[in-house]
């Protein structure tokens, strides 16, 4: 049991640095922005797929 707590301090240190590591934003402002845009493009049309979908469920699942 000596060595048990030199042990949690030290993954406790690396946790933390991975989680650091984790946060930063390695993007300039443009890229990140184009990132954003693309994601969001791609967003909207799997919403409209999804929509469309739908509708043709219900529409076609009448009576």
């Amino acid at each position: 049991m000596a060595r048990g707590n030199q042990r949690d301090k030290a993954r406790e240190k690396t946790q933390k640095e991975q989680a650091a590591q984790k946060k930063k934003n390695t993007q300039s402002g443009t890229e990140f922005k184009r990132t954003q845009e693309q994601q969001a493009a791609i967003m909207r049309q799997k919403q409209a797929e999804a929509l469309a979908k739908k509708e043709a469920a219900s529409g076609s699942g009448g009576k």
